[in-house]
């Protein structure tokens, strides 16, 4: 019993380390992390040659090696000879801070390992990871702690350093339960099953013994969730936290490989523990804490900022356009759209239907080259809970409810007399297959732009599997963006591909809880409907058009085959059916790219003159091979 409290005693108490001797502690572990570094890509040079992984003439074609500063700086040390220079020295001032003493000098080799870290990251874009990313960041917080500054200012730097150690858990453990894989227990498993980071052996323990493997990963997930919990009990809890967390990057260092996580970021504990020890000890008597509340008004502020940014991008959402108009459908949902083009009653309107996870401006460069060039009448709307459109149904969504929105819509919004050609992207564009038959002879034609297909689950592999990862991803933009992590959202390249005038709006689209919200809802009602679809596509009576991604058709054969059965349901009621590859096109880039979407308005503007437009004569019968190297007429 007292050998009990001995070590109980023991293992909650804190731990009591000067200030000194944390920096101490930390830029050593710090620079084991930079000599292993250095080593192994002293040992893979051959890397650095042409052709290799760490070829320089292609790394630079990466995005961010393309900055120009950032290109300029690198260009520097990119020569073969003068990387491997650079690395020597590394390991040689890595040596030198292992050594005993605690001179004003190892300021300059903590900075010099951190810089020269930083300089190389665009050159060894691969093989660098999240180690040595902590390990720089304690290197810039030691260096800057080892110069002649106040003890005030070093202990703002440990405690910064300390404060992101507590992030770098949190947040990985959060983020983690976000998910569903390590919540079951099948995280673990998949991760030994990989060839990067996988073991044979844990993976045949995992599957021997998933209880004892469930018990890891869940326990993985509190030691990392509750970390920052270390400030409570006045330091009781500092060792067995550092110890867990500790452990655990042993662990992945002998299991997963990930030899430099054991040093790296245990280099942060020694802040973490000078930071925790009640000042009743001598050591750290004299810390100033004034770090912990300037880092909590910078959070409040932080977070006041990000939910003023997220109310001004929910209002830009679902403001809609000046010009916007509204239907309400059968079901209660009340649709918002713009009308816009020329209105000729001898030219049918084209209808825009957009993708899932998808806004209607994804169609602008499309809409402005038919509708303000070529004078064809548009309307382009958001499906019910995108943007502006409301979906007030309280019973669970189907995909027949979009069906019957969109045919209120067209009925609701246009003449009953006015012929329409519907255009839809992905998803869009099946919604369009279903509601032919309920307009029945209104349309006057079909474009299918990279569509679904319904059986797409059931006879693309591919698909399948990547369906697994696209609900998992929907679910976690939708669980983040209500938390209001959209403002942590940078705006994507093809968001700024997109006309000036729509960018900001669409990004508002993009990081709202809405837009992910609504794609979550649909996709579970649509994936239930693809992996269970056994029927075959009924005939459309009406000329189709479907116009596909190379870059979708390429890495899964399988979907063009899928789109020339849809060109064929159009054939089967006598009616024309085509489809068209547009070549380095990819599934959102024939629509946001304005060089894929050249070709791609194009093509749908032909499709409507020559099959849609009455009293038009039809175009001469395309060959197998059009002159851009399309795949032409299925017939």
């Amino acid at each position: 019993m007292q050998l009990t409290k001995k070590l109980a005693a023991s293992l909650f108490s804190p731990i009591p380390i000067s200030r000194d001797r944390a920096i101490g502690i930390s830029e050593r572990l710090a620079a084991l992390s930079s000599l292993s570094s250095s080593l192994e890509y002293l040992s893979q040079r051959r890397s650095f040659e042409p052709g290799g992984l760490n070829d320089w003439e292609i790394m630079k074609k990466t995005p961010e090696s393309r900055v120009p500063a950032i290109q300029k700086m690198t260009n520097a040390v990119s020569g073969r000879k003068t990387t491997l220079a650079i690395h020597a020295s590394r390991v040689a001032c890595s040596i030198g801070m292992l050594l005993p003493g605690n001179s004003k000098w190892r300021a300059a080799g903590n900075l010099y390992l951190g810089v020269t870290t930083t300089v190389l990251q665009a050159r060894h874009r691969y093989g660098t990871d999240g180690a040595d990313q902590v390990a720089t960041q304690v290197q810039a917080v030691t260096g800057l702690a080892r110069l002649p500054v106040s003890p005030q200012v070093k202990d703002a730097l440990m405690w910064y350093l300390a404060i992101q150690a507590n992030m770098s858990y949190a947040a990985s453990g959060w983020a983690k339960m976000a998910g569903t894989m390590w919540r079951d227990g099948s995280a673990l498993p998949g991760v030994m099953r990989t060839r990067t980071y996988g073991w044979e052996r844990a993976y045949r323990l995992t599957q021997r013994f998933p209880r004892a493997s469930k018990i890891t990963q869940h326990s993985v997930l509190a030691m990392e969730c509750l970390f920052p919990v270390v400030y409570l009990a006045g330091g009781k809890l500092t060792r067995p936290m550092i110890a867990a967390a500790g452990s655990f990057h042993v662990a992945n260092a002998f299991v997963m490989g990930l030899g430099r996580f054991m040093t790296a970021f245990p280099a942060m504990h020694p802040m973490v523990a000078y930071t925790t020890a009640p000042k009743s000890f001598a050591v750290v008597a004299d810390r100033d804490d004034r770090m912990v509340k300037t880092a909590l008004v910078l959070l409040a502020g932080g977070v006041t900022a990000a939910g003023v940014m997220a109310t001004q991008r929910r209002a830009r959402a679902v403001a809609g356009w000046p010009t916007s108009r509204t239907v309400t459908t059968r079901h209660g949902n009340v649709l918002t759209y713009d009308a816009g083009g020329q209105d000729r009653p001898d030219r049918p309107v084209l209808v825009f239907n957009h993708g899932l996870a998808s806004t209607t401006e994804h169609f602008a460069w499309m809409v402005e080259r038919l509708a303000f060039d070529l004078g064809y009448a548009s309307v382009t709307y958001s499906r019910a809970g995108y943007g502006p459109s409301k979906r007030l149904r309280e019973t669970p969504y189907t995909v027949q409810e979009s069906v019957n929105d969109l045919e209120d819509l067209i009925r609701g919004a246009l003449p009953e007399d006015r012929k329409v050609v519907l255009v839809g992207h992905s998803l869009g564009a099946e919604v369009n297959r279903r509601v032919v038959g309920q307009l029945g002879d209104r349309v006057a034609g079909v474009v299918y732009l990279d569509p679904t297909h319904p059986a797409q689950l059931v006879r693309s592999e591919k698909q399948r599997k990547g369906s697994e990862i696209f609900t998992e991803s929907l679910a976690l933009m939708s669980r983040w963006t209500k938390l209001g992590t959209g403002a942590l959202l940078g705006r994507p390249d093809w968001v700024n591909d997109l006309p000036a005038a729509y960018r900001k709006k669409v990004f508002a689209h993009y990081a709202d809880s809405r837009l992910w919200a609504a794609a979550a809802q649909e996709w579970e009602a649509v994936r239930e409907e693809l992996e269970n679809y056994t029927g075959t596509l009924e005939p459309v009576p009406a000329p189709g058009l479907v116009v596909a991604a190379q870059l979708t058709v390429d890495t899964d054969p399988e979907q063009l085959l899928m789109y020339h059965d849809i060109a064929r349901s159009h054939e089967a009621a006598d009616q024309h059916g085509e489809v068209v590859v547009v070549e380095r096109g990819g599934h959102d880039t024939i629509l946001t790219d304005p060089r894929h979407t050249r070709t791609s308005t194009e093509l749908v503007a032909e499709f409507v003159r020559t099959y849609c437009t009455p009293g038009t004569p039809p175009a001469v019968e395309k060959t197998d091979e059009t002159p851009s190297g399309k795949v032409g007429d299925t017939k």
